[in-house]
């Protein structure tokens, strides 16, 4: 009886302790909370490319077009949107409706890719030349879209002064909001492997086509102008397509570098996108506008993003030397608003821009005025301007519903060793190249000790590679029977997961990988690994080289036996996968709690990019699901505990049993 009361106090005592200490023990700081964000900070900013040194014009013009060539071909027309590249526009004229003095205004949608119709208006001026000067008016992120005051103003002045002036809806704003239409959602595409970066860009295309498909529409002389978002379209348009002969954007962008430091910078999903910055950065851009005329509207106290004060200098000094190379220095200019000098494109930045047009477009003219024309009484109400559409329009979920339908490409698994081995190492290097999953060193160094009734923690702060470092407590109680790895979406201090298996005998070792747990950046989550992406790394991948370089740590440190892994959390479940799949032989098994049956379920629910920044890895899908990773994985046993679906592991019974491993991948129960 008394060595039962012993045992009895002995085993009372070890969960008091799990759960007393355990949790402030797990929760100390290892790496601290800023750690992660200053390593990405220098890894992505050691890999933005820097302008050239500019010799002669002509080799600036040279360097320019292949630029523009690589980031066409390589960002924005990727997958299933360079067969999108190629559709001619398809253009639905409507209703004219009452305009001012000097313009007439028609209604039009046109087709800026298959199923995604595109509302508009065209400010047609009364008196026309034998040339006719056209202008796209793009818009940011403003809920009246096309509506909104300012624009209209605009627009209306650019029609008073003798331009066709279209004014197009931006995806997500006036008439294309809604939950397929935010713009986080256009990684749904990038899943799929093609680029959500095409929509947006084809829709300022194919508006150009309209425009310039107009009677008299004057090819040399084509502006583009926008605030904000639509600042950031009119660069990305302006830079990409050379039909734009002047082009105006208002407070819409920065270098990737400036972003780095006034987080207020960083953009959505359509200002970061994948592999972007393998290529150019922004200051790249604005050079690529010489020798056409350029003018960088900024404002002073931006309540919003892109002071002028850090936001436009870089911006010009990238500039400056590819238009005087090209003789064309007077063709650059930049104005910078005082009063308000918030967020905005009113009045003086207006005036601005009809003087840029004025200068180069209407040179010579003498009737032409840079004063702003009074059309207060001429803006219209939003439902004015309303633009029948079809139903349904496609939007970025659509789209990648209709995408995903095919995919993955993988095919069937085959049903002969020597097939399936084939087959495994082909899609091995494919998923591989996919996450661009990298064999990182390791270094470990002891950052603290603490020991309580028998249960030991050591905080080991790893360094990953050259730049990544991952904290990681090891829990255990005695002799170990073997070493257990731990990750979970909500973080490595998790006492009762923990407290269970070290009673099991088991070594615990609670990691936090990248952008989890300390990992986590303290602000601004989803746009700093927008920023890792779009140097032309991928967060998952990152993520599933840290968890592989770490078990391969453990194996040597801890006698030779190779770790198993535990997961809690849909995330983390697919970056194990992910580790597990692409470097053989790393687990001894796999334990996924809570796990998506499929990638599809991210677009089938409609998630973005906001919620989970890593799953949304370029071409992913169309390399792999669930299960193509599941197979890869073998002879490396996988259990799901209580995933989404068990469909997707139905039958792989069989391709486990030609490994010769008897368990499967079987859905189990916690």
């Amino acid at each position: 009886m008394y060595r039962f009361a012993i045992a009895c106090s002995f085993f009372f005592a070890t969960a008091s302790f799990a759960q007393d200490k355990l949790e402030s023990m797990l929760a100390a700081e290892i790496i601290g909370p800023k750690q992660t964000l200053s390593e990405l900070q220098a890894y992505v900013d050691a890999r933005i490319p820097r302008m050239p040194a500019l010799t002669t014009g002509d080799r600036w013009l040279e360097d320019a077009e292949a630029l523009r060539q690589r980031v066409l071909d390589e960002v924005v027309f990727r997958g299933e949107a360079r067969k999108w590249r190629h559709n001619k526009v398809d253009v639905a004229w409507l209703e004219s409706i009452p305009a001012g003095e000097g313009y007439t205004l028609k209604k039009l949608r046109y087709e800026a890719l298959p199923g995604l119709w595109i509302p508009a208006l065209l400010y047609e001026p009364a008196k026309k030349s034998d040339k006719i000067a056209v202008s796209l008016a793009v818009n940011g992120h403003d809920p009246n879209g096309k509506a909104a005051g300012y624009k209209q103003t605009r627009c209306i002045n650019m029609a008073k002064r003798g331009m066709y002036v279209l004014n197009l809806e931006w995806l997500g704003m006036g008439q294309l909001r809604g939950p397929g239409y935010r713009h986080c959602a256009m990684n749904q595409l990038d899943l799929c492997g093609t680029s959500g970066l095409a929509p947006f860009y084809l829709a300022m295309a194919r508006g150009l086509d309209v425009l310039l498909a107009l009677p008299n529409a004057d090819k040399e002389r084509v502006a583009v102008s926008g605030l904000s978002g639509g600042g950031w379209q009119t660069i990305i348009i302006s830079a990409l397509d050379t039909r734009v002969t002047l082009s105006n954007p208002v407070a819409g962008y920065s270098s990737f570098r400036t972003r780095l430091k006034y987080f207020k910078d960083l953009g959505d999903s359509e200002q970061t996108p994948t592999d972007l910055a393998r290529f150019v950065d922004y200051t790249h851009l604005t050079a690529m506008l010489a020798p056409r005329p350029l003018l960088l509207t900024y404002n002073s106290k931006d309540n919003c993003c892109f002071e002028s004060g850090y936001a436009l200098p870089p911006l010009l000094d990238a500039a400056r030397p590819a238009f005087a190379r090209l003789n064309a220095l007077k063709k650059l200019d930049s104005h910078v608003n005082d009063d308000p000098g918030t967020h905005n494109f009113d009045k003086d930045n207006r005036q601005a821009l009809y003087k840029m047009l004025g200068t180069h477009f209407f040179a010579g003219d003498a009737t032409y005025k840079n004063d702003e024309i009074e059309c207060a009484k001429e803006v219209k109400k939003i439902d004015e301007l309303t633009v029948p559409l079809p139903e349904p329009n496609a939007d970025f979920n659509t789209l990648a519903k209709s995408l995903m339908a095919s995919l993955p490409r993988s095919g069937d698994l085959p049903q002969e060793k020597a097939a399936a081995m084939q087959w495994q190492s082909e899609r091995r290097k494919e998923l591989r190249a996919a996450v661009k999953f990298a064999e990182l060193p390791i270094q470990a160094v002891i950052a603290g000790k603490g020991e309580d009734g028998g249960t030991s923690v050591i905080r080991w702060r790893m360094k990953i590679g050259d730049a990544w470092s991952v904290p990681v407590v090891e829990i255990s109680r005695g002799k170990s029977q073997g070493t257990t790895i731990l990750l979970r979406d909500a973080g490595r201090n998790s006492p009762a997961m923990i407290t269970k298996l070290v009673q099991a005998g088991q070594r615990v070792l609670a990691v936090d990988p990248f952008y989890f747990g300390e990992c986590k950046f303290p602000s601004h989550q989803v746009l700093f690994a927008l920023m890792l992406a779009t140097v032309g790394e991928r967060p998952l991948g990152l993520q599933a080289a840290q968890i592989a370089a770490i078990t391969g740590w453990a194996k040597k440190e801890f006698g030779g036996e190779t770790p198993s892994v535990v997961v809690d959390g849909p995330r983390l479940s697919v970056a194990a996968l992910v580790a597990c799949a692409s470097a053989p032989g790393a687990f001894e098994k796999l334990r996924l709690i809570n796990s998506f049956g499929s990638l599809k379920q991210l677009i089938e629910q409609n998630r973005t990019v906001d919620q989970m920044p890593e799953l949304f890895c370029f071409g992913l899908l169309d390399v792999c699901d669930i299960r193509q990773l599941v197979a890869m994985a073998a002879p490396t046993p996988v259990q799901f505990v209580e995933p989404d679906s068990d469909d997707p592991f139905k039958g792989l019974s069989d391709w486990y049993a030609l490994f010769g491993v008897k368990c499967a991948p079987l859905a189990g129960a916690k």
